[in-house]
């Protein structure tokens, strides 16, 4: 994994799963490497609550399909995962016209066929769909959609965008895998991995603009935050891409058999999960922990997506109210990740390069993938390139000592 000659010092500004992942990537090929993280703990959104209730923010799964879980995979960093259990499958549920169903749509299961490059670019996704399967059927996918989106309206989005995400999402078997315990146990496996390769990991450094810039004179800078607080770092008002704007709901209810496991909305974009079918160990015992996003439009207030939630746990949870034994309620505006409308693709988000040494890394610039698999090749790609800058900077020193001794008497 080396590289001929010495890379050079590289820094990496954020401890989330792009800064890691640029850290890991950049050590390995002989690279000196700190990372800076404002906050006493790494993990960014990635983080899991402390306390009996073993929250995220948003879902923790991990695709088998994507090139994150192969490259975790490689250094055997993907640690215990669980499947869908196979009986919960069976408590799978569907909020259509108000009334759940036990079974999905047939227009669900056409266009789960249909090959994303067979989508276009240009067209919405609602019309697009239509075509495909009807009208009612496209609402239903793009809502369906929505729990990999964050979007109140992914129907307006790219077809190829949508449909790209619809179809991993639909697949069968699921390609969904569980970290056990959450995100925090497989930051943790990282931070351990980073920090054997020689990655000096400073927590609670905030780096500002002034700081930043003494840190790209001694070599290549990798920022892996928000875009927001790129914009800010960096003083660059081209930072901007549209994202989401989704309630999280996060519930621990008292055990009750029969519950369901998914409650996916098809009426609107909303979906809820009781994530201790797969992982007891997120709840105390006789608990569960659900999960749930529900994405509303840029004017709209948190109490529309919570009632939303309120909708779905009546129609999977009996009796929810009365076993409710903690709730917590946020609101993630633009932290949910690169949404792409018709005419754009992933390649017109902010580029990874932004001049001077400096790259970019997060789930809202230019890299493929479906939610963490973002953040995990962009800050590969930024990774790549600070190599090849800080190569290039050590070669240019080298030449000008070598110059220097020349020319002394």
């Amino acid at each position: 994994m080396g590289l001929m000659g010495n890379p050079g010092h590289i820094h990496v500004v954020g401890g989330g799963l792009a800064g890691l992942t640029a850290a890991i990537t950049a050590a390995e090929s002989g690279a000196r490497v700190t990372l800076h993280e404002g906050h006493r703990t790494l993990g960014g959104r990635a983080r899991t609550a402390d306390g009996p209730y073993r929250a995220n923010e948003g879902p923790h799964a991990l695709y088998r399909r994507g090139p994150h879980w192969t490259w975790l995979a490689r250094r055997g960093l993907v640690g215990p995962v669980v499947p869908v259990p196979p009986l919960e499958g069976l408590r799978f549920r569907f909020r259509r016209a108000g009334a759940a169903r036990r079974t999905p749509p047939v227009a669900l299961l056409r266009l789960a066929r249909r090959d994303p490059h067979t989508a276009p670019v240009d067209g919405t996704f609602q019309e697009w769909a239509t075509g495909q399967v009807g009208e009612d059927g496209a609402r239903a996918a793009a809502n369906f959609a929505a729990t990999a989106l964050f979007h109140h309206d992914p129907g307006a989005l790219s077809a190829r965008f949508v449909q790209e995400r619809f179809r991993r999402l639909a697949s069968f078997p699921p390609e969904a895998r569980y970290p056990v315990g959450g995100w925090a146990p497989l930051v943790e496996r990282m931070a351990a991995h980073a920090r054997g390769l020689g990655v000096v990991v400073e927590t609670g450094a905030r780096v500002d603009t002034r700081t930043l810039g003494e840190l790209a004179r001694t070599g290549p800078v990798i920022v892996a935050t928000s875009l927001d607080s790129a914009r800010v770092l960096l003083d660059d008002a081209s930072l901007t891409w549209e994202s989401g704007r989704t309630v999280l709901v996060d519930l621990a209810l008292r055990t009750r058999r029969g519950d369901a496991f998914v409650v996916s909305d098809l009426d609107a974009p909303g979906w809820l999960e009781r994530f201790t079918a797969q992982d007891p160990g997120l709840a105390p015992a006789g608990e569960q922990l659900l999960q749930g996003q529900f994405p509303i439009g840029p004017d709209a207030r948190k109490a529309e997506g919570a009632a939303r939630a309120e909708a779905l746990l009546g129609l999977g949870f009996p009796g929810w109210r009365e076993r409710t034994a903690w709730r917590s309620e946020a609101l993630a505006d633009g932290r949910t990740g690169a949404v792409d409308r018709p005419g754009t693709t992933w390649r017109d988000r902010p580029s990874v390069v932004r001049g001077d040494g400096i790259f970019l890394a997060g789930d809202q610039v230019a890299a493929p993938g479906l939610l963490s698999e973002v953040s995990f090749t962009s800050g590969l790609e930024a990774a790549m390139l600070a190599l090849k800058a800080a190569g290039q900077r050590s070669r240019t020193e080298a030449r000008g000592t070598m110059g220097k001794v020349i020319l002394e008497p």
